[in-house]
């Protein structure tokens, strides 16, 4: 990827940050056994970039969660441009000029842009909605920003990185001063990366604060002023950007060094999977996919690449059972596979690490043992008659999470409070322990820090 240089977003013509516009102090965060946020304290200047750096599971994000109001400190306290803030309130935070960008988008796709950038402004008297001064105001925002969406355009029809845009503009419509950005390039290809750059340089210049959440050194050096890392849910180390080198910032994240395993070349074998002139056509009538023919062998990594919206996702789909060609052939060990069922290709030893662990791998109000099992349930070891045996799917969980480090929480609790990476981990561990001979691994290391990138590679 092409990262934009530090001086290529002109970070040295801005003026001194002197004024501070956000305290945190003491912040604690306690969930059952895991401390979240142990005693964290944090000062943000106007007009500054401060990155905030951490492994999966460092309290990165319970932090910015605090601070916007979904979750309530156990201790500590917080003052915006001077003035305490009333925790457990995401109103009481946009009040006070504070937004926040979440990683996963929280916009409803069956609405157009207006409605949602205005979604929950507007007065209670259906009589008093001014559509046409939102439209007005959001145009007048796209445009000083560079962030230039249609407004009657329905969000389910945009790009990652114009949804990205939307979230934004949601954030400056009502006012923030305070932007958080939770891996806002986790998502976006090289050249939406190089254009959301683009739009942080001219939200600076607009007088806007940024609190800057990433895994990514070389953005993280690029963009910011100062740098913050939790390790374990403290703070380890705050340091101006100029002062930062990306070997130093990674230690600080994961206390170690990080060393990839040497790569053995391995012979390849026959084709496990063939595709043979596969034409798939969506809902839509585009052709998602126009006489693909590929081949997959044993032993080997195969790599789809290219710009996101252009098959690999469909390619995935295919692959896995969630969608049939058109015309063409889908053969896996010689057996035409063309109309399987995503149950049908788990049961043929086709593992699947999904592209959205949120929508697609993981039920989040479940617990990890439940998710452990989830593709693998009807096996008599975890069922019969009916009846679940608990007590193998605590222990098969309980191996996954020994096994695959996954951190912070019992194979008892809900898999929502798991960390980006540590979801990961447990998707992987589900995956291997079902002992597959081919794996679908759509972006295993979206959204993950340098050591959970590591081990999952």
């Amino acid at each position: 990827m092409n990262v934009v240089k530090r001086s290529e977003i002109d970070i040295s013509e801005k003026k001194p940050a002197t004024e501070v516009v956000l305290r945190l102090r003491g912040i604690t965060k306690v969930f059952g056994s895991l401390v979240a946020n142990n005693d964290i304290s944090l000062e943000l200047k106007s007009g500054e970039v401060l990155a905030l750096l951490g492994e999966n599971g460092a309290g990165k994000t319970t932090l910015m969660n605090i601070l916007f109001g979904h979750y309530i400190a156990d201790s500590g306290s917080i003052e915006v441009f001077g003035r305490p803030i009333q925790q457990g309130s995401p109103h009481a935070a946009i009040e006070l000029g504070i937004g926040m960008v979440h990683q996963h988008f929280t916009l409803a796709d069956n609405l157009s842009v207006l409605d949602n950038v205005m979604l929950g402004t507007e007065p209670l008297w259906w009589f008093s909605s001014n559509r046409r001064a939102g439209r007005l105001k959001l145009e007048q925002l796209g445009e000083r920003f560079g962030l230039r969406v249609k407004p009657n355009a329905r969000v389910a029809e945009l790009s990652i990185g114009e949804r990205q845009r939307v979230e934004i503009l949601k954030a400056l419509y009502r006012n923030a001063q305070i932007l958080i950005l939770d891996e806002p390039t986790a998502v976006l290809t090289p050249q939406e990366t190089e254009t959301f750059f683009e739009t942080l340089k001219k939200l600076v210049s607009g007088g806007l604060s940024l609190i800057f959440i990433s895994h990514k050194m070389q953005e993280v050096l690029a963009i910011s002023d100062r740098v913050a890392v939790l390790n374990e849910g403290r703070l380890v180390s705050e340091l101006k950007t100029t002062d930062a080198s990306e070997t130093e910032l990674a230690q600080s994240m994961i206390g170690r060094s990080i060393e990839l395993p040497e790569r053995k070349t391995l012979k390849a074998g026959k084709p496990i999977l063939k595709l043979k002139s596969i034409t798939v056509m969506p809902e839509d009538g585009r052709s998602a996919l126009s006489s693909v023919s590929l081949d997959i062998c044993a032993r080997e990594i195969v790599g789809i690449a290219g710009v996101s919206g252009n098959g690999q996702s469909t390619i995935a789909d295919l692959i896995t059972g969630l969608v049939e060609p058109r015309s063409g052939t889908l053969e896996l060990h010689g057996e035409v596979v063309n109309n399987f069922s995503p149950r049908n290709m788990l049961q043929k030893k086709v593992g699947r690490i999904p592209e959205d662990r949120h929508s697609q791998g993981l039920i989040g109000d479940m617990t990890l043992a439940e998710n452990s099992i989830s593709e693998c349930y009807q096996d008599p070891q975890f069922s019969s008659y009916g009846w679940q045996n608990k007590l193998n799917c605590q222990n098969f969980a309980e191996n996954i999470v020994s096994k695959f480090d996954v951190r912070g929480y019992s194979p008892n609790s809900p898999v929502r409070l798991l960390s980006g990476g540590n979801m990961q981990k447990l998707i992987l561990g589900r995956v291997l322990s079902g002992n597959p001979q081919l794996i679908l691994a759509n972006q295993p290391g979206r959204g993950l820090d340098v050591g959970a990138a590591a081990y999952v590679h």
